[in-house]
C-alpha cells in the first residue's frame, strides 16, 4: 500500500501525537524510582508504606485501565484522550507540591488514572487509523513514546539531583509534556471505525479515511460498515456495547489472549525494574549515584531495543517477536536469580543482566502488548476488549510493585527472580501454542478468524 507524503505526514502527526500518551505513561510511571528513597527518607516511611505510595499510581492506573473503555467506546476516542491529559496535568502539579505523604499519594492516584485511560485509549485510536501493512509499526509508537518517556524520566532524574534539586522537582517536570499533549490532541481526528459503530457518521468517517489513504477510503469503508452490521444484528442491543454483551461468550477466545498475554507481561518483573532499579542496583552493592547512572543505561536500552522491535514487528510478526524475548527474558532471570543466591556482585554482572531482561523485554512483549491486545477485538468492543487488557496488565503491576520491596527485604533476590524466570517459561509455552499471527491481517478478518476459533 502507497501514500503519499502529505497523507503519510498527517498519519504520523495523529499517531505521534496520541501515542505521546504514552510518553506521559512512561514518564509517570517511572520517575518515582528517582524519588522514592528520598521520600522514604524524609518522612519516615516503612517499607510497607512505601509500597503503598508507589503503588497507589498503580491502583489509578487499574481503575483507569478496567472504567477506560467505557468514555473511550461511548464518548470517543479523542474525547477519552484529551481529558487524560489534564489527568497528567493535575498530577504532575499536586505531587510536586504535596505537603504529606497521604495528599502525595492522592494526586500519584489520579496520574495513574491518566496512565491507564491512556493504555487503553491511545492503542485503540492507533489501530483504528492505521493501514494494515503499518499498524504494527504505528501502534508500537506508542511503546517507543513510553520507554522514551521511561528514559526522560531517568535521566531527569540524574541530572535534577546532580543540579542540587530534589523529589518534589522530579515529579514536578511532568508538567511541560502533559501541557503539550492537552494542546497538540486537539488537531487529530476522530476515530472512522468508533464514527461508524458508535455515531453512524459515515460521511465523517469517510472523510478521515479519505485523508489516510484517498485510493481506499470507500473500500475501507465498505469493510469497516460491513462488519459493523454483521456484529450489530447479534447484539441485544445495536446502539450500545455493554459489558454483558462483551462477556457473553461470543468473545471468549480474544478475552482468554489478551487476559493471558497482559498477566505475562506483568509476571515478567519489567514494573519491579523498572520502579525500583536503583534499589536492585544497591541490593547489589552499588552506590547511590551509580545506581542512578545504571538506571538511565535500563532506560536507554529500552529505548533501542523498543525501536528495533518497532521495526521489525510489521516484517517479522508477533510471534517471532515473542519467542525472541521469552527466551531472552527466561536466560536473564534465571541468571539473575543464582548471582542474588550466590550473591557473586562483581559490580557490573548485575547491570549487565537487567540490561539482557530490558532488552527482552522491549523487543518481545513490550513491542507487541498494545498492538496485540488492540487488534484481537471487534471494532465494536475494542474499548472493552482493551479495557480488560490493561486493566488485567496493571493489576498484576500493582501487585508486584506493593510487594516487592517486602519480599526484597526480606527474602532477598533470588526467590523473586526466580518466579519471574518460571513465568516466562509459561510464557514461551503461551507462545507456542495458543498465540496467534496477526501480522498483515485487516481488523475485520481477524475478527471473522478468532470469532471461528
Amino acid at each position: 500500500m502507497t501514500h503519499s507524503t502529505a497523507h503519510t505526514g498527517k498519519l504520523l502527526f495523529w499517531s505521534f501525537t496520541v501515542a505521546l500518551g504514552g510518553f506521559l505513561f512512561g514518564f509517570d510511571t517511572a520517575v518515582i524510582s528517582g524519588a522514592e528513597q528520598a521520600i522514604q527518607r524524609q518522612w519516615g516511611l516503612s517499607d510497607a508504606l512505601l509500597g503503598a505510595m508507589v503503588s497507589s499510581a498503580l491502583v489509578g492506573t487499574v481503575i483507569g485501565a478496567i472504567f477506560g473503555g467505557i468514555p473511550c467506546d461511548r464518548y470517543g476516542r479523542k474525547t477519552t484522550l484529551f481529558w487524560i491529559g489534564v489527568l497528567y496535568l493535575v498530577s504532575a502539579l499536586g505531587s510536586a507540591l504535596a505537603p504529606d505523604i497521604y495528599t502525595l499519594m492522592l494526586f500519584r492516584f489520579i496520574g495513574g488514572l491518566g496512565v491507564g485511560a491512556s493504555s487503553v485509549a491511545a492503542p485503540v485510536y492507533i489501530s483504528e487509523i492505521a493501514p494494515t501493512s503499518l499498524r504494527g509499526r504505528l501502534t508500537a509508537m506508542f511503546q517507543f513514546n513510553l520507554v522514551f518517556g521511561i528514559l526522560c524520566a531517568y535521566l531527569s532524574n540524574y541530572w535534577v539531583a546532580g543540579a542540587g534539586g530534589d523529589w518534589r522537582m522530579m515529579l514536578g517536570v511532568e508538567v511541560l509534556p502533559a501541557l503539550l499533549f492537552v494542546i497538540l490532541i486537539l488537531f487529530v481526528p476522530r476515530s472512522p471505525r468508533w464514527l461508524i459503530a458508535r455515531r453512524g457518521d459515515r460521511e465523517g468517517a469517510r472523510k478521515v479515511l479519505a485523508q489516510i489513504d484517498p485510493a481506499r477510503a470507500d473500500l475501507a469503508l465498505e469493510e469497516i460498515e460491513r462488519s459493523h452490521t454483521e456484529t450489530a444484528t447479534t447484539q441485544a442491543s445495536p446502539q450500545t456495547a455493554e459489558w454483558r454483551d462483551f462477556l457473553s461468550g461470543r468473545y471468549r477466545w480474544p478475552i482468554i489472549l489478551a487476559f493471558l498475554f497482559a498477566f505475562f507481561n506483568q509476571v515478567s518483573g519489567i514494573n519491579a525494574v523498572i520502579y525500583y532499579a536503583p534499589r536492585i542496583f544497591s541490593m547489589a552493592g552499588m552506590e547511590d549515584s551509580a545506581a542512578l547512572l545504571s538506571s538511565a543505561g535500563v532506560g536507554l536500552i529500552n529505548l533501542v531495543f523498543t525501536l528495533i522491535g518497532l521495526a521489525l514487528i510489521d516484517r517479522l510478526g508477533r510471534r517471532l517477536l515473542m519467542y525472541v524475548g521469552s527466551i531472552g527474558y527466561i536466560v536473564s532471570l534465571v541468571s539473575l536469580a543464582l548471582v542474588f543466591q550466590w550473591e557473586a556482585f562483581n559490580g557490573s554482572l548485575v547491570p549487565l543482566l537487567i540490561f539482557v531482561f530490558i532488552a527482552s523485554h522491549a523487543i518481545g512483549q513490550g513491542a507487541c502488548i498494545w498492538v496485540f491486545i488492540a487488534e484481537i477485538f471487534p471494532n465494536r468492543v475494542r474499548g472493552f476488549g482493551m479495557s480488560l487488557g490493561s486493566g488485567t496488565h496493571w493489576v498484576f503491576a500493582a501487585l508486584v510493585a506493593f510487594s516487592f520491596p517486602a519480599i526484597a527485604g526480606s527474602l532477598g533476590g533470588a526467590p523473586i527472580f526466580g518466579f519471574f524466570a518460571l513465568m516466562m517459561v509459561l510464557q514461551l509455552l503461551f507462545v507456542r501454542y495458543w498465540m496467534p499471527e496477526t501480522k498483515g491481517v485487516s481488523l475485520e478478518a481477524l475478527e471473522q478468524q478468532l470469532s471461528k476459533r
